[in-house]
């Protein structure tokens, strides 16, 4: 057992690969003191103090804007969209340097000189990252949940847990396209300009391309879909929609298949929050794929797929 402890240590001390399996144990002990350094540093508490301020404020303005009609979910689905914006560029800071800062640093060779894979280290400073992110994000919420208990008319103690859940994990989902993203590149700079592009992909050209298919739709470049709907005054009327294909592409934005998702939760209060499509608008049936059920597959797709190519990558990789 010691000469293949020593043969994977050699291995790993001169850049080449040690043993390319996942070690629990290892991956714990990389976890741990990633997340150890993270609490002891300004940045944990700073944004627990955040989240808190964050929902306290949220629901005190909510709260005096609709004073009379705030039940938990329509606070959800206003601060969902707040949420949508905010997780991923927390995520996206956190995860820049996980990797990146080490290869710079050249620590990345000291701790791969030491009984730890490739893999060990990437799965690990993914849930190091991970947790200090959920855990400040419970502690916030959970502290904010006074501020919202008293902003709201009722209160849904199971719908504000679900809403937290599903938040964690569209910061999983940013974590691991951070992570990722920061294994494959060289430095730190290299690591925010991937990070920046990622921002930019998903506010800003993802959000574009509906508008975009829309105007082709209007245009003739695309066949649309037409049905029969009501207007505001009641009123039967034929419209267009995009077809299908066009509104998938839309739902695999990760803030959309967020927002989808915690439709999924409307049901503990009766009410509707999220983007769900009007079903007037298929007359033959929602497809599954555009289903509020299928956006939690789209959203493990982002936390399993970038961290999956990240593995292969970062395992053949020069350090």
């Amino acid at each position: 057992m010691s000469s293949e402890t020593g043969t994977g240590t050699e291995a790993a001390a001169a850049g080449g690969s040690a043993s390319s399996s996942l070690t629990l144990e290892s991956v714990r002990a990389i976890a741990k003191k990633d997340f150890q350094d993270s609490i002891r540093s300004w940045l944990f508490w700073g944004l627990s103090v955040f989240f808190f301020t964050l929902m306290a404020v949220l629901a005190g303005f909510i709260a005096w804007a609709e004073p009379d009609d705030l039940t938990t979910l329509g606070f959800i689905g206003l601060v969902s969209q707040v949420c949508k914006l905010v997780i991923p560029l927390i995520a996206l800071v956190l995860g820049w340097k996980s990797i990146a800062g080490e290869r710079e640093t050249g620590s990345i060779k000291v701790l791969l000189s030491l009984p730890h894979s490739r893999k060990d280290v990437l799965v690990g400073k993914l849930l190091g990252r991970t947790a200090v992110l959920s855990l400040s994000l419970g502690i916030g919420f959970v502290i904010g949940m006074l501020a919202v208990a008293f902003a709201v008319t009722e209160f849904s103690f199971p719908a504000y847990v679900a809403f937290l859940a599903m938040t964690i994990l569209y910061g999983l989902a940013y974590m691991s396209i951070a992570v990722s993203l920061s294994s494959v590149t060289r430095s730190t700079t290299m690591a925010g300009a991937a990070m920046f592009g990622v921002f930019v992909l998903f506010y800003i050209v993802w959000n574009s391309i509906r508008s975009a298919l829309g105007l082709l739709m209007r245009r003739g470049y695309i066949d649309g879909v037409s049905y029969t709907g009501t207007t505001f005054t009641g009123q039967q009327q034929e419209m267009t929609r995009l077809p299908d294909w066009a509104l998938f592409i839309d739902m695999i934005d990760p803030g959309n298949a967020y927002q989808n998702t915690i439709t999924l939760f409307s049901g503990l209060s009766g009410e509707n929050i999220g983007t769900t499509f009007n079903e007037a608008a298929f007359p033959n049936g929602l497809p599954f794929y555009l289903q509020d059920w299928f956006s939690l597959v789209i959203l493990l797709f982002w936390i399993v797929v970038p961290i999956a190519v990240a593995l292969s990558l970062f395992d053949r990789g020069d350090i």
